[in-house]
């Protein structure tokens, strides 16, 4: 899959998640198979650019390419200056929200809330497109509710306007992340338009992928709480499409190497008390559904230093791994 001069290869993203997608957990994804990963939105308001959380969101020192950035707002002017902001602290890609269901979002007439005035996106993404040299993505969902869908005319739209690819999330806003995806809309979108799009929705195992590929048409897909607790999902999806074949689950001392590591990225991206703070989500996925790993999550989440958490991780894999499986 190609957007603007960039392979995107295996086509497979990490969807932007507000509070998942930080620096880490992009960098463990791309190194574990995704081939491209897009950030937490940043906001388009440049009042907030240079607060602590902003300057890390745009963080992106050593990160591979292509560097996607996503940002959130309303007004065309504002959006056009944040793409250009963001391209000069080394955006490759810009991606535009307009799929972000939460109330706090919407409440401000941004993410999904966009979709309901058709002649504002149509002004933002051409002043979007027309700011930067970089290409310029969309994010969107299939409409505001399931009384109102009209992704097949933004994506029109889009594409009109100069936008470089399009990722539809198969469900609308008033639907959340409830119910299942509706593929049928992201295939109707997928045979109206010419630029690339990603199906995303329900990604989260080889044979769904394969399944969404095949009804969607799809150039690619986008993950979002696939790869929570299970960032080898890319490379797991990428082999099984190439070959047919599904990689056995990871050992638990693979898994544990790539837990320790990711909570040492948190620490030292973040500092300590933040980094202990931030990894007991992804504690929490990485022991979703394992009931027999409860016990780990609570004690975990317990831990109060990073030296507390490491040894308690530690010794919960020792313990897996004497045990001679981890549960799947």
């Amino acid at each position: 899959m190609q957007i603007g001069p960039y392979r995107i290869d295996p086509p497979l993203a990490l969807a932007p998640m507000a509070g998942v997608t930080d620096k880490p957990f992009r960098l463990l994804c791309k190194r574990l198979g995704a081939g491209l990963a897009v950030s937490e939105m940043t906001t388009a308001d440049p009042r907030l650019w240079h607060t602590r959380k902003s300057l890390r969101r745009m963080d992106h020192e050593g990160e591979p390419e292509p560097v996607s950035v996503q940002i959130a707002g309303y007004d065309p002017a504002m959006l056009a200056e944040a793409a250009r902001f963001n391209v000069a602290n080394g955006a490759q890609i810009v991606d535009i929200n307009m799929g972000c269901p939460a109330k706090k979002v919407c409440n401000v007439w941004s993410g999904s809330a966009l979709l309901q005035d058709e002649p504002l996106v149509a002004r933002i993404c051409k002043a979007v497109a027309g700011a930067v040299d970089a290409p310029v993505t969309l994010k969107i969902r299939t409409g505001w509710d399931r009384q109102n869908k009209n992704a097949l005319a933004i994506a029109r739209i889009a594409e009109d306007a100069g936008i470089a690819a399009l990722a539809v999330h198969g469900r609308t806003r008033a639907d959340k992340y409830e119910g299942e995806a509706e593929y049928e809309t992201i295939a109707a979108v997928k045979a109206s338009v010419r630029i690339p799009v990603f199906a995303n929705g329900d990604v989260a195992t080889p044979q769904q992928a394969r399944h969404v590929l095949a009804a969607t048409g799809a150039d690619a897909l986008m993950i979002g709480r696939g790869a929570q607790g299970r960032p080898w999902i890319f490379r797991e999806i990428a082999h099984y499409l190439a070959t047919g074949e599904q990689l056995p689950e990871p050992a638990p001392a693979e898994v544990a190497a790539i837990l320790l590591g990711h909570l040492g990225h948190l620490y030292a991206f973040y500092g300590e008390q933040a980094g202990v703070r931030i990894a007991r989500k992804h504690l929490g996925w990485y022991a979703k559904d394992r009931p027999e790993n409860a016990a780990f999550r609570q004690v975990a989440n317990r831990a109060e230093s990073a030296q507390e958490q490491l040894r308690l991780v530690r010794g919960y894999f020792e313990a897996l791994a004497a045990g001679g499986r981890l549960a799947a």
